[in-house]
């Protein structure tokens, strides 16, 4: 299930900063110290009064348990265009939690009347992430090349989307 951001997913930040890659990719930092946890929880809370979007914690349903995050970004919006972005620690990856939050934010999406379109950007190595947004009905684009800066190098990222039917 998707919920929103707490003062105790502090954890979650502290693990996700664990991940080698996690930090590469958003504004989490490497290696984050309580403080800095807390931090970057407090701005996850506040994504949708800035006008970035929705940011979301993915969590167990039977036991609310954080295992990742999700987030809808919306800052091209006015061209009816989203994008999705989505880590899921560690021990949770390949169980389909990535899969089904996807699912869960793409509804959500289709909710907002002005919205199109939603990408997924994934580095092509990313096999997993790859599953999880064809599982979630995305459909691959094409492969942008050095389309990014992640860890200080020029990436290529595959892209997909989800469009609105009808």
């Amino acid at each position: 299930m998707l919920r929103a951001f707490r003062a105790d997913d502090v954890r979650l930040a502290v693990e996700l900063g664990e991940d080698p890659y996690v930090p590469l990719i958003g504004s989490l930092p490497a290696h984050p110290t309580p403080q800095q946890a807390r931090e970057w929880v407090d701005r996850q809370r506040q994504r949708h009064a800035e006008g970035a979007g929705f940011s979301f914690v993915v969590a167990e349903r039977a036991t609310d348990t954080a295992v990742g995050t999700i987030g809808l970004w919306l800052r091209e919006l006015p061209r009816g265009r989203a994008s999705v972005g989505y880590s899921v620690l560690p021990r949770y990856r390949g169980r389909g939690v990535a899969g089904g939050a996807l699912r869960a934010v793409t509804a959500f999406a289709w909710t907002i009347p002005e919205l199109h379109r939603i990408e997924a950007y994934i580095e092509p190595w990313n096999h997993g992430s790859w599953r999880a947004v064809e599982n979630a009905g995305f459909q691959w684009e094409g492969l942008l090349r050095s389309h990014q800066e992640i860890g200080g190098r020029r990436r290529d990222m595959l892209l997909y989307a989800a469009v609105r039917s009808g």
